[in-house]
């Protein structure tokens, strides 16, 4: 049984690693980008496409819109840790899971109790002033009647996720890559694998296991040494909980 095997390479590893991407939160009702529910097929009937209402064009040249579209699909404020969240904090308390690297910007991993989490595309819970670089929480932006300002100077709030037209975090993609690189057994589960820089993480994964969960099939699928078709918080609450 895969699931006992599974079992198996969790208890014989030291140095684990779980890469995720939006299937993880598809399962606390957080809607994916590509699926048939995702924003991509939702999407279809309004005037611009996610890429560009997301993009650093949309935020500098019409911000009002920005902060309208991305109030009404990117922020969830009732979603709540799954148990493949759960699975994993409880994972890395017991000292197996070294850190979780995850394409997400909801914080769910965090909310579930997971420390070391290393957020590729940032998080909607931090937010910064392109002037002063003053913080801001969630609150400001969710309270704000049109376009985020700051209280200090006034200029634009910026919420701290890469948008289209962005570079990632190089200090975070660097991290992530060791701990890939130091890792016994990487957990990927929730990516298809096929959008860079971020599926290219793999690459750099040299260690003994492999388990790929997604419920579609990945370009990676041929290389895992398990591979399961089905829902990621089944898997990891079976195999960890």
């Amino acid at each position: 049984m895969l699931i006992q095997e599974f079992k198996q390479l969790i208890q014989q590893s030291h140095e684990i690693v779980f890469f995720g991407g939006a299937g993880v939160s598809t399962e606390s009702d957080i809607p994916d980008f590509r699926s048939a529910s995702g924003l991509y097929t939702t999407s279809k009937n309004e005037s611009y496409p996610p890429e560009y209402m997301l993009s650093r064009s949309c935020f500098i040249n019409d911000t009002e819109s920005f902060y309208e579209y991305y109030k009404s699909h990117m922020i969830v404020t009732h979603a709540k840790p799954n148990q493949a969240h759960l699975a994993l904090a409880h994972l890395e308390k017991i000292g197996k899971l070294k850190a979780v690297v995850t394409q997400n910007i909801d914080g769910l991993h965090q909310m579930a109790g997971s420390k070391n989490v290393l957020e590729l595309h940032g998080s909607i819970y931090r937010n910064y002033c392109m002037q002063c670089h003053q913080f801001y929480d969630l609150t400001a932006i969710i309270e704000s009647d049109a376009i985020p300002r700051c209280s200090k100077c006034g200029n634009i709030i910026k919420p701290d996720v890469v948008l289209y037209e962005e570079g990632l975090n190089m200090d975070v993609v660097n991290r992530a890559i060791q701990h890939i690189q130091r890792a016994d057994l990487l957990i990927v589960g929730g990516t298809s694998l096929k959008v860079y820089p971020a599926a290219g993480l793999l690459d750099y994964f040299k260690g003994d296991y492999l388990v790929l969960i997604n419920r579609d099939a990945t370009p990676y699928d041929r290389l895992a040494t398990l591979n399961f078709n089905e829902s990621i918080g089944h898997v990891l609450s079976k195999a960890i909980l």
